[in-house]
C-alpha cells in the first residue's frame, strides 16, 4: 500500500499545556513558530477537550480511546501493572505493519520498563527529572547529561530520519511544561522534591518583563464562592502554612509562573522544528499526519485556581489541538465541532487502514477533516478523588458539556452542583443551577449526564 494512503503518524504531547499556551492558540507574547506552522498548514480544532484533565488518566485515554472509568487508570497512583496491559492503539498499528516508538514521559505507573506496542522505547521513571535525566533506552537505564526537552527532541528527530520500508508511528511525550517534582507510588507529591519550573540556560531570561492579562474570571475568592460553594473548604485548607511548599516553588498566581512556562515551551517548539526539518529532509513531511496537544489544562487564577488543573472549568479541560496532514487537510482549516483527546486513538487506527474496535469510545475525526458526517453533541468529564494535593481531597465530580452548556455534579457534596450557560457566560462566572429559567435545561443535562456515565462504564 502506498505511503500516501497509509501515512506516518506522529503525536506530540506536552505536559500541563494550557489551551492558549502557543502562539497559534492565542498566547499574548509566546513565540512558537514551528508549532504555529502545524496550525497554519493544517487544522486547528478550536473546541478540543480532555475528558479527565489529569496526567495519568488522560494519557491512558489518549492511547486507548476510552474514558477513565473504562480503562481503569483513574488517578496518578502508580498503577504499573495496569499500564502494562492497556489496549494501546500502537498495538493495533503494529498489527497493521507500522514501526512504532514511544519517546518521553509515560507516567502511568512509575517504572521505566517498556510497555507493549512499541518497537522503540525511550522513557523514564514517573515524572522524570528536567536536568541530567535517567532514560530507559536500548534496554537499560542510563543517566544522561543535558536538558530533558532537548534530549527527547534529538531522539525523536533521529527516529523519524531512519530509512525504513514501512510507515512509522511516533508518540513524543514531553516532560515540559511540568515542574520538576517527584510523585510517590500512592500518587502524593513529595514537597521536598519541588524544584519548580526549570529553564535551559539559553532561555533563562526569555520573555522577562512580559505580562499575561488576567481573564475576566480571575475574581476575589468571596465572589467566586457565592457562585461555587463547593470550593469553600478547599480554599480554606489551601491557605494553611503547610500547603505553601507545594505552591511557592512554582510562583502560583504570579506573572513569573506564566513567563517560566512560556520559556520552557521555547525548547518544545525548537523540537517541533527539528521534527519538521527531519521529515522534510527525508521527503516524508506531507506523508505524515502530525497531531499536537497537551495532556490537561491549567489555571492562571481563573476561579481562584492554579496548579489544581484537574477540574472541569474551561481552562482545565480545553487544549490546543493542531493536525497537519496535507493529503487530507486544507491549510488554515478550523474545526468547530467538539473534538476529544480520546478521539486520537480511533483516528490513528483509521488513518493506518484499520478499524477501531468496539471497546473504543472516541470517534475518528477523519470524517471531520473531510467535512462530513454526524458528530457528538455532548461529552463526559470525570474526575476521581485523589490525594496528590492535600487540600483537594473529596472533590470528585462528573460533568457534562454540550455546545451550549455545562453541568458539574459534585459526587461527595450535596446542593452545590453548578450549571453554566456557555453561550451567555463563556467564562463560567454565573452559576444558574437554581434559576427557574434553566429548569428544563437542568433536567435535560442531568439526564444526559446519567446516560454518559453509564455508557462510559460500559453499561
Amino acid at each position: 500500500m502506498k505511503t500516501a494512503s497509509r501515512p506516518n503518524l506522529v503525536v506530540i504531547l506536552v505536559d500541563d499545556l494550557r489551551f492558549d499556551e502557543t502562539g497559534a492558540s492565542g498566547h499574548p507574547y509566546m513565540k512558537t513558530p514551528h508549532i504555529d506552522r502545524l496550525a497554519h498548514e493544517g487544522a486547528t480544532c478550536a473546541n478540543a477537550f480532555h475528558t479527565t484533565p489529569l496526567c495519568s488518566p488522560n494519557r491512558a485515554s489518549i492511547l486507548t480511546g476510552q474514558y477513565a472509568s473504562r480503562h481503569g487508570i483513574i488517578d496518578n497512583v502508580g498503577r504499573d501493572a495496569m499500564s502494562h496491559r492497556l489496549a494501546n492503539y500502537h498495538l493495533e498499528l503494529q498489527r497493521l505493519g507500522y514501526e512504532t516508538a514511544h519517546i518521553g514521559k509515560w507516567h502511568m505507573g512509575n517504572d521505566a520498563a517498556p510497555r507493549p506496542g512499541y518497537d522503540t522505547w525511550i522513557s523514564f521513571r514517573g515524572q522524570g527529572t528536567i536536568v541530567d535525566p535517567t532514560f530507559y533506552e536500548g534496554g537499560k537505564e542510563t543517566q544522561l547529561r543535558g536538558y530533558v526537552t532537548d534530549l527527547l527532541n534529538e531522539r525523536a528527530a533521529e527516529f523519524v530520519s531512519r530509512s525504513r520500508n514501512k510507515p512509522f508511528a511516533l508518540f513524543l511525550a514531553h516532560k515540559a511544561v511540568h515542574p520538576d517534582v517527584q510523585q510517590r507510588q500512592d500518587g502524593t507529591i513529595d514537597p521536598s522534591t519541588m524544584q519548580g519550573y526549570v529553564l535551559p540556560e539559553r532561555h533563562k531570561e526569555l520573555y522577562r518583563g512580559c505580562t499575561y492579562p488576567p481573564r475576566p474570571n480571575v475574581l476575589p475568592l468571596e465572589k467566586i464562592l457565592r457562585e461555587k460553594p463547593a470550593w469553600r473548604e478547599v480554599f480554606e485548607l489551601r491557605e494553611q502554612p503547610g500547603m505553601r511548599a507545594f505552591l511557592d516553588a512554582i510562583h502560583v498566581g504570579d506573572q513569573e509562573e506564566v513567563r517560566e512556562r512560556a520559556a520552557m515551551m521555547a525548547s518544545v517548539d525548537e523540537g517541533v522544528g527539528m521534527l519538521l526539518q527531519a521529515l522534510e529532509r527525508g521527503g516524508k513531511l506531507d506523508d505524515t499526519c502530525i497531531v499536537f496537544l497537551g495532556d490537561n489544562g491549567f489555571f492562571f487564577g481563573e476561579h481562584g485556581l492554579g496548579a489544581e488543573r484537574r477540574f472541569a472549568y474551561e481552562e482545565g479541560i480545553r487544549t490546543a489541538f493542531f493536525v497537519r496532514y496535507p493529503r487530507l487537510i486544507k491549510p488554515g482549516t478550523v474545526l468547530e465541532r467538539m473534538v476529544l483527546a480520546l478521539d486520537i486513538a480511533p483516528t490513528m487506527i483509521e488513518l493506518a487502514g484499520g478499524r477501531p474496535g468496539a471497546q473504543i469510545q472516541g470517534l475518528s475525526f477523519k470524517k471531520l477533516l473531510r467535512g462530513a458526517g454526524p458528530w457528538r453533541k455532548s461529552f463526559l468529564i470525570e474526575y476521581y478523588n485523589e490525594s496528590a494535593w492535600p487540600w483537594i481531597v473529596g472533590m470528585s465530580y462528573k460533568a457534562v458539556r454540550t455546545e451550549r452548556a455545562k453541568l458539574i455534579h459534585w459526587v461527595h457534596k450535596d446542593g452545590v452542583d453548578e450549571l453554566y450557560d456557555l453561550e451567555r457566560d463563556p467564562f463560567e462566572i454565573r452559576n444558574v443551577i437554581r434559576k427557574p429559567a434553566y429548569s428544563r435545561a437542568r433536567a435535560r443535562l442531568y439526564k444526559e449526564l446519567k446516560a454518559l456515565v453509564a455508557a462510559a462504564a460500559g453499561l
